[in-house]
């Protein structure tokens, strides 16, 4: 099956979606279907090795001048082609080309509205180099933010267009108004261009057919997949230490905060105990205070030295840093509708706890490989830490039976097989 899957890059950011674009792409490529992954905005960064075309559609920096200003509307596409190349778009990742919802509203608004918007001349760019790639069976747009693209792709190629569902409602929700409420009137007026929508969870299939006014019967669930190479189950290390660990990006919607308050109050039930809370994860400048302040909670309740923070890390880096955990917590704020932190973790064997809220209370029960408690509450998240602490025998039983969970549900080559069944029905002859 040869399959065009456009994706948007995150800037500097190892993002979710993007990791699961690419491993899926990889993994399709590697039984023998022509896949293009096309990133829009930035290049794709991902952890594994990366099959993305080289081109950006839609550059980052050229897209941004244009939102901004009428005159580089009109720019020779020379111009276009300078500003747009890869290393360029990398060079200015984090400071030219933001992925903060906050400060986006317009573009946003501006690639929703397609061909009728102030990008125009992207979406001839588009059109033109349409007419140069040979047609693909099917289409794919990585997330729905994208689904100003369906219609001038679906009359450009004559294919079958989906689109995947993987948790923009989030950036949808924090953008301001009037662009959050004009972003989701554009994204509903335009759902009879996609064939089939894909969410990557049943929760997030429910929740987004009544937030998008989707008909059921046009979503399908391909639940996310990791690449379980490299992800050997952890031993016991040697030293008596009880790691607490975090691993998702450092921003409050991800609850490291929460996680912060929750230590306060296990350690106050653990006094001279060798226990510490480290974290890891992208760091937006942006979000520097929220950390700062995170630490500030600590250092008050005398646990400062027992906080450490990694930075982002590649895969190597993940890998090591999840093996030597004991427990790991995202305890997110927001319905989270992936929940790659836990199946990375689970894979390695460390158990979660994790709130009972989105695609959290499926991959826990499914797999067996945490505890479930109450959502945005410390109190609740203690009191599985604390048990967790307490009973090393249920510790080890969750690590294990999570291990077996993930490999039997949650690889990337079930999820690809659950995607080509999505496609072949798609593209199948009526």
């Amino acid at each position: 099956m040869k399959i065009l899957s456009i994706a948007a890059g995150a800037g500097g950011m190892y993002c979710g979606s993007c990791l699961r674009d690419n491993a899926l792409a990889a993994e399709l490529i590697a039984r023998g279907h022509d896949v293009t992954l096309l990133p829009l905005y930035t290049p794709l960064l991902t952890d594994e090795p990366n099959v993305s075309r080289g081109r950006v559609l839609f550059g980052g920096i050229s897209v941004y001048l244009q939102q901004r200003a009428a005159m580089f509307r009109r720019m020779p596409r020379l111009f276009d082609r300078i500003v747009d190349a890869p290393r360029v778009i990398k060079a200015f990742a984090d400071r030219s080309v933001s992925t903060d919802p906050r400060l986006l509203g317009g573009l946003t608004i501006s690639m929703l509205e397609g061909a009728d918007g102030v990008l125009r001349k992207e979406f001839d760019k588009l059109v033109e180099w349409t007419s140069s790639e040979p047609a693909p069976d099917l289409v794919n747009l990585t997330n729905s933010m994208l689904i100003g693209l369906a219609r001038p792709l679906a009359a450009a190629f004559g294919r079958p267009v989906c689109c995947t569902l993987q948790g923009e409602d989030l950036f949808v929700g924090n953008l301001a108004e009037p662009y959050r409420t004009r972003a989701l009137e554009l994204v509903r007026r335009q759902v009879p261009h996609v064939d089939r929508f894909i969410a990557v969870s049943e929760y997030y299939a429910a929740f987004m057919a009544r937030h998008l006014q989707i008909p059921a019967d046009r979503v399908s669930v391909v639940p996310i997949g990791i690449n379980v190479a490299g992800f050997e189950v952890r031993h016991q290390t040697e030293d008596d230490l009880f790691r607490v660990g975090y691993f998702a990006r450092v921003a409050p919607e991800k609850g490291l905060h929460l996680l912060a308050d929750a230590y306060v109050k296990f350690r106050e039930r653990t006094p001279g105990a060798r226990i510490r809370l480290e974290s890891a994860g992208y760091l937006a400048s942006s979000e520097k205070p929220y950390l700062a302040r995170i630490q500030r909670t600590l250092e008050r309740a005398g646990l400062g030295e027992e906080f450490s923070y990694r930075g982002a890390v590649d895969r190597q880096e993940k890998v090591s840093f999840l093996r030597r955990l004991d427990v790991l917590s995202v305890p997110a704020t927001y319905d989270e509708p992936k929940g790659f932190s836990l199946l990375e973790a689970m894979a390695c064997g460390v158990p979660v706890v994790q709130p009972r809220r989105g695609s959290f209370t499926g991959i826990v029960t499914q797999t067996g490989g945490g505890l479930l408690v109450e959502p945005d509450s410390a109190d609740s998240l203690a009191d599985g830490l604390y048990r967790l602490w307490k009973e090393p025998e249920l510790r080890q039983r969750l690590g294990r039976e999570g291990a077996a969970g993930v490999r039997a549900h949650y690889t990337i080559q079930r999820s690809a097989d659950q995607l080509i069944e999505v496609y072949e029905a798609v593209t199948r002859p009526t």
